[in-house]
């Protein structure tokens, strides 16, 4: 977004900050009192400015903030998420702002998760101006701490001492915050007794610090710990002769107008609040603190504009779409009318030629038909070639199957008289007309049937191989595509109307016997 509301509380005061495009604007101090609510009020309804609707960060820089770490059993999932909920309510169970941040694990033992907790103890001084943001309705997007904002100022300014104490001058007082290799492990803030604008406690208050640190073990003895101290260029000279060296403490001094070049600031800040402003307005991370039902109305902004991005984004896709459409239907009509143009052109020029063409016998459409109607008689019109390759092809795999006689037919297979002979080749003898288009192959092709007479050899009078040669040969043929095969006549005729005669103590010659197959095949 490019408009933000920066909120910076102390336990003084709410000093409200306008973020336009990148520039931190003029600060405007309310102090923490009734007049300083009516007048943030009155700030944030400014009908010129329109506030409402811009979201919100509130920015802590409270003495009642409590850093506290503990070890934590190894454990991920919504069991790990439950385990933090319960650690955080034992720890600060008075206030709903609190929080975790996880630093590591332990190298030894059950390899414990190292995490540290982090609360403002004493919420009723965020009370009276989170109610007058919930009663005007403003977007508030999280819930900031100064201590933990740090983080990304120690990164911005490249320090890296593994036994850092960052020293910085803001509004709430002087902060005091340790790092262990780019970890926050602890924060304190103390009152600023100034002589000149000077600090003058800063020395005191970091060896304070020291001994805390090394009575709770996060500081070894014998470690040494290196104070960075950001100030005006201007007291850095005076700070110098304030802070001496020694064996476990290292001083160092960075100018506020380089830390603020460092950041992005565009002018020199007097306090560091400026600094940790411009890194909220630049970078915002998630809310350290939670910051409950005040966020609604932000999730509800979002919301809203999502569903107006994407209502944006559907119209711009329909009126790319009714653009390609109207440009596609320019194209499309301009290659009809050319293709009109170039049709009509065609048809003057065979009129041309057609009129000095003598005139024919038949209409081109007629011409057409007949034409048609060959291509289809020469492509679908009935021969025997591939049902006699068929034929073929089975008749090399039973050597034992001698072919006799052959009728062809186009069409349905026609009946057999009792003379044997089939009935239609009999009409055909008596009467010859033209055949109808459907056996011509008028519109597809007819079907064929091929009734063969064949013998099979019989050695020693073998009836039963003589059956099975048949019933090989006749299942050979059905193998084929769309081929249907009827025996019709057996070497023996088993029905039980037929009476069987022969003698069994003969002896046995070879011989042949006669049976007919009926090929029904459609291509």
């Amino acid at each position: 977004m490019f408009r933000k509301q920066l909120l910076y509380l102390t336990s003084d005061a709410l000093c409200a900050y306008d973020w336009n495009h990148g520039v931190l604007g003029p600060g405007q101090a309310f102090p923490a009192s009734a007049a300083g609510l009516d007048g943030f009020a009155a700030w944030l309804e400014d009908p010129q400015e329109r506030r409402l609707d811009v979201p919100a960060y509130l920015l802590t820089d409270l003495i009642e903030e409590d850093f506290q770490h503990q070890l934590v059993p190894h454990v991920r999932g919504k069991a790990g998420r439950a385990l933090l909920e319960r650690r955080k309510q034992q720890l600060h169970r008075d206030t709903p702002y609190r929080g975790s941040t996880l630093l590591g694990r332990e190298s030894t033992g059950r390899h414990d998760d190292q995490v540290l907790f982090f609360a403002l103890t004493n919420p009723s001084l965020l009370q009276p101006w989170t109610e007058a943001l919930e009663h005007l309705r403003v977007p508030v997007a999280g819930i900031y701490s100064t201590s933990l904002l740090s983080i990304a100022l120690v990164k911005k300014l490249s320090i890296a001492h593994e036994h850092l104490l960052l020293v910085t001058q803001q509004s709430g007082g002087l902060r005091q915050s340790y790092y262990e290799k780019g970890q926050l492990r602890f924060s304190r803030q103390t009152a600023t007794i100034a002589l000149d604008g000077v600090a003058v406690n800063i020395a005191l208050e970091t060896e304070k610090t020291r001994q805390f640190l090394t009575s709770t073990r996060m500081l070894a003895r014998g470690d040494v710990l290196n104070t960075v101290i950001l100030a005006p260029a201007a007291q850095i000279a005076k700070l110098e002769l304030l802070c001496d060296n020694g064996v476990e403490v290292a001083y160092h001094f960075i100018d506020l107008q380089l830390a603020g070049a460092r950041v992005g600031l565009r002018r020199t800040p007097a306090l560091a609040d400026e600094l940790l402003l411009t890194l909220l307005g630049k970078h915002p991370p998630s809310s350290h603190y939670p910051p409950g039902a005040l966020a609604r109305y932000y999730h509800f902004q979002r919301a809203r504009k999502t569903l107006y991005g994407a209502s944006a984004l559907i119209g711009a896709s329909a009126a790319l779409w009714c653009v390609i459409n109207v440009i596609g239907g320019i194209a499309d009509g301009a290659g009809t009318q050319r293709l009109a143009q170039e049709t009509a052109s065609y048809q003057e020029r065979y009129r041309s030629v057609m009129s000095t063409q003598p005139p024919a016998p038949a209409k081109t459409q007629n011409m057409k038909v007949a034409v048609t109607l060959g291509q289809m008689i020469a492509s679908q019109a009935p021969e025997p070639g591939r049902l006699l390759g068929m034929l073929s092809a089975a008749l090399d795999q039973a050597p034992q199957v001698a072919l006799g006689q052959l009728h062809w037919s186009a069409g349905q297979a026609p009946a057999r008289t009792a003379a044997g002979q089939p009935q239609q080749q009999q009409q055909q003898q008596q009467q010859s007309g033209p055949p109808r288009s459907a056996l011509a192959g008028i519109p597809v092709a007819p079907p064929q049937a091929l009734r063969l007479e064949a013998d099979v050899a019989m050695p020693n009078n073998d009836y039963r191989a003589a059956l099975a040669a048949v019933t090989a040969f006749a299942q050979t043929l059905a193998r084929q595509p769309r081929m249907q095969v009827t025996i019709e006549e057996t070497p023996l005729d088993l029905r039980p109307s037929v009476a069987l005669s022969g003698k069994s103590a003969a002896p046995a010659q070879d011989s042949q016997a006669r049976f007919t197959l009926l090929l029904e095949w459609q291509p």
